[in-house]
């Protein structure tokens, strides 16, 4: 069953067409598909809103409603309802002019909210676990007393006389003629006297604001990545949407760690026994300390892979990534006379020769 309409737009029945907008606009901001997208009770909402705007704003529809309801629209032929989404769309831009929420099309134009960019930098741990910064913003929002429209309670704007309300004014050039946004209005089709103007925000409809926003940073996040936060940007003409907010990501190196991707790689020096007999080591990941098997004449440089010891998907459409780890001969820069005897004998076990005195007395003395 059907809502009242008057009901529906929170207006009372003796509401003027200055009411009627006014409370359409609210509800459409709120409602409008671009702003839920996944969230398919607002776009009811929207199309509810819209019919009774549509209904309302009709004398005719509205005298009929107003005496027999719904069942009075529908028995003389009336259909209140909208076929499609474009419909809904069509009548939004009558209304409001412009593309609705900045698109094209014909009348004024109404100009959604500038987007705001926000750089956020962390350490290079902070982006392979995640974490949430809570982070201040400051923005122009809609003003809370004229609910964006810059007038004052009681007051009214009234038709701007040099665009007749279009929002744009047209210059004859030649065969050309060519459209611009009207300088009284600014493109709004409304001018506001001195003495109307709202108080809290001066006629302007938006006020500024500073706003902590909770950032959750997903594990894995790699620097470049934007995040963003639907409608936290500026406040757009009346009609028309806030911006977004883009919290732009960026990363810290890590003194041991860089990484590839979901992958990580990193060096680790390794004893040379353990390079020529095998054995396990310890190695650090970002995940913690774990343990890798050497095998058996495992020469330096070479790369081996700890699996599923990487990074995260941000996007959680894959497990982690690898961790690659470069073994290299963990050269000793002194040495016990023990420890150098013993690597004399090896030398002489495997035939090198060892060069017992210093390079610059062997080539001149």
């Amino acid at each position: 069953m059907k809502r009242d309409y008057y009901e529906v737009l929170g207006v009372s029945r003796d509401a003027d067409a200055s009411a009627l907008k006014k409370a359409y606009r609210k509800l459409a901001l709120k409602y409008h598909p671009d702003r839920n997208k996944d969230d398919p009770e607002a776009e009811k909402k929207f199309k509810e809103a819209s019919e009774a705007y549509e209904v309302l704003t009709d004398d005719e529809k509205r005298r009929i409603y107003d005496q027999l309801g719904h069942e009075g629209l529908e028995g003389r032929g009336f259909d209140p309802g909208f076929s499609d989404m474009g419909d809904i769309f069509s009548a939004f831009r009558d209304i409001f002019g412009g593309g609705g929420f900045g698109g094209g099309g014909g009348g004024r134009r109404v100009r959604r909210g500038a987007d705001l960019e926000l750089r956020l930098v962390l350490d290079f741990m902070e982006a392979a676990h995640g974490t949430t910064r809570t982070v201040p913003i400051t923005r122009s929002v809609a003003c809370g007393t004229c609910d964006g429209d810059g007038v004052k309670a009681g007051a009214k704007a009234s038709t701007c006389g040099t665009c007749g309300g279009r929002g744009q004014v047209a210059q004859q050039m030649g065969f050309m003629r060519i459209a611009s946004t009207c300088p009284t209005c600014g493109g709004s089709g409304e001018v506001v006297k001195p003495e109307d103007r709202c108080g809290t925000c001066n006629g302007r409809g938006r006020v500024r604001e500073t706003e902590d926003i909770e950032v959750k940073v997903p594990a894995g996040i790699d620097a470049g990545i934007r995040i963003r936060y639907g409608g936290r940007g500026e406040a757009g003409d009346p009609g028309a949407p806030p911006g977004d907010l883009y919290v732009l990501v960026d990363v810290k190196p890590h003194e041991m760690f860089r990484r590839d991707g979901q992958d990580v790689y990193l060096t680790v020096p390794v004893p040379f026994p353990t390079m020529a007999l095998g054995g396990e080591i310890l190695v650090p990941t970002v995940h913690g300390d774990a343990t890798l098997e050497i095998p058996r004449g495992t020469p330096s440089g070479r790369v081996l892979v700890l699996d599923d010891e990487g990074l995260e998907d941000p996007r959680g459409r894959r497990g982690r990534g690898d961790q690659h780890v470069q073994v290299v001969v963990d050269v000793p820069r002194k040495v016990s006379d023990e420890e150098r005897a013993l690597l004399e004998q090896l030398a002489e076990l495997h035939g090198d020769r060892v060069q017992k005195k210093g390079w610059w007395d062997k080539l001149f003395g």
